[in-house]
């Protein structure tokens, strides 16, 4: 029963993070890339994300389970990405979600999920003889939005957890319109409260209604191709918690799983005919191998609009 509403707001944000230039003069800043927004200049837009599974991994053995069937997560979410200068960008997400088993007697949820907020820094640019070379600091923190429940996995649409991350991007530039990257980051997170004074995970057993996270560590490695507002992408994501138990036999998914996936992708972003600053993103992905998430496919779609305010600049 797995892949949990935090591991599906992640994945949505791998998605967003695959949002780039539109038109030929445009280049739109990400989480995960070496790309940077111009000053004064607004990327903002709309996603849609359709997640699925019917098999799972319980801890290293997968499997289907009947009370829960295909379990299906909708996602719309609302990207902003802003250029405060030429080097220091700030991105924001706020994701609504809807969770359905098409089998059993369990209910889906829906509501709005959690703020995520991302400084995005460009450290250092260098020439090289391959190409450019750049480097990418990025802080970012999440809040949940709403007192939705956490405590009803697979079917909560998050965790209530407050989080901080911290993301390091090399970012390799070649001609004509070649790059590839290599993103890591470690995330903190919060403690939950339950709605009951007592859980059972890890092999014990707590006589309390907090429970304490998981960190969590991913990376991505990719390459593309961004050349007269077409962009082209094939990512590689692999996530890694630092703690967290396995889903026990015939159980339901706890919070604080040990949740670890490994991750294909592709993306497509092409600029709209006639509508110079307009964008539509197309983009799969495929989890190849995890444990205690869901074997998921991710299919994802969107509309992003470049404003240029106040006189900004183009990078």
């Amino acid at each position: 029963m797995s892949i949990t509403p935090t591991l599906r707001c992640l994945r949505t944000l791998v998605a967003l993070a695959c949002v780039t230039a539109v038109s030929a003069s445009v280049h739109a800043q990400t989480i995960e890339d070496g790309i940077m927004m111009g000053r004064k200049g607004l990327f903002t837009g709309m996603l849609y994300a359709h997640d699925s599974w019917n098999e799972y991994w319980e801890g290293a053995r997968k499997r289907d389970n009947g009370n829960i069937g295909t379990l299906t997560t909708e996602t719309v979410s609302w990207y902003a990405d802003y250029g405060l200068t030429d080097r220091l960008n700030v991105i924001a997400n706020i994701p609504y979600i809807r969770t359905n088993a098409s089998q059993g007697v369990l209910h889906g949820m829906s509501g709005v999920q959690d703020l995520t907020i991302a400084g995005k820094y460009r450290l250092f640019e260098r020439t090289l003889r391959l190409g450019l070379l750049r480097g990418i600091g990025v802080a970012a923190g999440g809040l949940p939005l709403t007192d939705y429940t956490p405590d009803f996995q697979p079917l909560s649409i998050g965790f209530q957890s407050r989080r901080l991350s911290g993301r390091f991007t090399l970012n390799v530039q070649s001609g004509p319109g070649w790059y590839a990257n290599a993103s890591s980051a470690y995330t903190w997170r919060g403690g939950v409260t339950l709605d009951r004074p007592y859980y059972y995970t890890n092999g014990q057993f707590f006589m309390t209604d907090l429970v304490s996270m998981p960190e969590v560590f991913d990376y991505v490695v990719s390459g593309g191709y961004l050349k007269d507002g077409v962009h082209a992408v094939f990512s590689f994501t692999q996530q890694r918690m630092r703690g967290g138990g396995d889903i026990r036999r015939q159980d339901a998914p706890f919070i604080s799983n040990r949740m670890n996936f490994s991750k294909v992708s592709g993306m497509v972003m092409y600029p709209v005919p006639k509508v110079r600053e307009l964008a539509a993103q197309f983009s799969y992905g495929y989890v190849v191998e995890g444990r205690n998430v869901g074997q998921s496919t991710t299919i994802t779609a969107g509309l992003f609009y470049r404003f240029h305010l106040f006189g900004s600049d183009i990078q």
